[in-house]
């Protein structure tokens, strides 16, 4: 009896160093977690966790150990990008008028409601004209909003740029009343009256940041390589751009997603990320979806014109955090990440994300370490494993052969 009561014992904890390495075996990297000590916490993913993780987060995972247990960890992974809310305010355009100083249009916005924005879009495609912008709440005694504000439309066979938006502090009047200076009738097709409210993301500087710019004569474009120590999320863009003269020029941002070596050295696959326009009448200040990244190209058109003196880069990204529920808070977890082929986890808790608590405790991230339980690479069920079968069956021989022999002797 006592013979048979070792046995499955032993076959009892194989199994369970088995079950509980199946669940990590699979990634190559850990983190530990500490200070969890209620159920819902907050977790700052560190830079240097994305060198080694998938660029879609899809290997992430949150593992415990409580007792003889092994807990996966639901989490939420949320990105702290800005929040962007537009809403548009009905008006009704009251008259058209002109005089020697320009051309009017009155707006009339029932019960004065706050504004910050106003869209103009003209039948024009080539104009560079000086607008005012005023204020009222009884059509009679006007109040400035915008003095010589700027707007401009190019469309030739090098550039099509438009910049006809009007932006200004909240305003709240009745009526708001635009004169333009120009020495044509503008021909307005439409007006929108907006109020834009953003909550601001939380965004980190890219650190250890260098770049490199040259100038192609030949292509006729100034190109901008970026460097960063590590991959970094990466969403906003600004230069310090300057000319002698006003400019508007067309770029893109290009970020590496893999490389490669040839004779020529290490070479890079970009995708492009951003295209827009750099012009003087705009801050150059530029947002896109947060790419991971440690490399990025930005290719500013000259055509025939003089290069941008390019004096200051600046760049920054949206930081990524979890929002996990750990079900025991008295057990020991990871971060484990690390592999190319697994699919993204389903949590339920996604689908109830407004019972998640607003104020959550943020917990440490470790340092990163190999993950010991990773050499334990089974692509079979460990039980189909021949050396783990050969290795039991050593074992069990010589169990059965230590207690034949005392059995014999007694």
């Amino acid at each position: 009896m006592m013979f048979k009561k070792k046995i499955k014992l032993l076959l009892l904890l194989l199994v369970y160093v088995a079950t509980t390495h199946a669940q990590t075996n699979i990634y190559k990297f850990k983190r530990q977690i500490t200070g969890v000590n209620t159920i819902w916490h907050r977790i700052s993913l560190p830079d240097e966790l994305y060198k080694n993780a998938n660029a879609g987060f899809n290997d992430l995972r949150i593992y415990g150990i409580s007792g003889k247990d092994t807990i996966e960890v639901p989490y939420l992974l949320k990105q702290r990008a800005d929040q962007v809310n537009t809403k548009e305010i009905s008006f009704k355009q009251l008259n058209q008028s002109a005089n020697n100083s320009g051309y009017y249009y009155t707006f009339q916005s029932p019960g004065g409601n706050t504004i910050n924005q106003i869209e103009l879009n003209f039948q024009q495609t080539n104009f560079d004209w000086q607008v005012i912008l005023e204020g009222s709440n009884n059509n009679k005694e006007w109040f400035g909003i915008l003095k010589n504000y700027r707007i401009l439309s190019i469309k030739n066979n090098d550039t099509d740029y438009q910049f006809t938006t009007l932006k200004f502090p909240d305003s709240k009047y009745q009526y708001f009343r635009i004169a333009i200076k120009s020495s044509i009738q503008p021909d307005l097709i439409s007006a929108k009256l907006n109020k834009t409210d953003t909550i601001s993301g939380i965004y980190k500087e890219a650190n250890a940041l260098n770049y490199r710019l040259s100038n192609d004569a030949v292509h006729k474009e100034t190109i901008i390589d970026v460097n960063l120590k590590n991959p970094v999320p990466l969403s906003y863009l600004k230069l310090k751009a300057q000319s002698d003269f006003d400019f508007y020029r067309s770029f893109k941002i290009e970020a590496a997603i893999d490389s490669f070596k040839s004779e020529k050295g290490m070479q890079y696959n970009y995708a492009q990320i951003y295209d827009g326009t750099i012009s003087s009448l705009e801050d150059a200040a530029f947002t896109f979806p947060n790419t991971i990244t440690s490399k990025l190209k930005i290719t500013i058109q000259n055509n025939d014109n003089k290069p941008l003196r390019i004096s200051h880069l600046e760049m920054k990204g949206n930081v990524y955090e979890i929002l996990a529920r750990f079900d025991d808070p008295k057990g020991n977890y990871s971060i484990y990440y690390g592999n190319e082929m697994v699919t993204a986890p389903s949590y339920e808790i996604e689908k109830f994300e407004n019972k998640i608590p607003l104020n959550l405790t943020s917990v440490s991230v470790g340092q990163e370490e190999k993950n010991p339980a990773y050499a334990i690479k089974t692509e079979k069920p460990l039980f189909e494993n021949k050396l783990w079968l050969w290795a039991l069956m050593v074992v069990i021989i010589g169990l059965l052969g230590w207690f034949s022999f005392k059995m014999l002797k007694n």
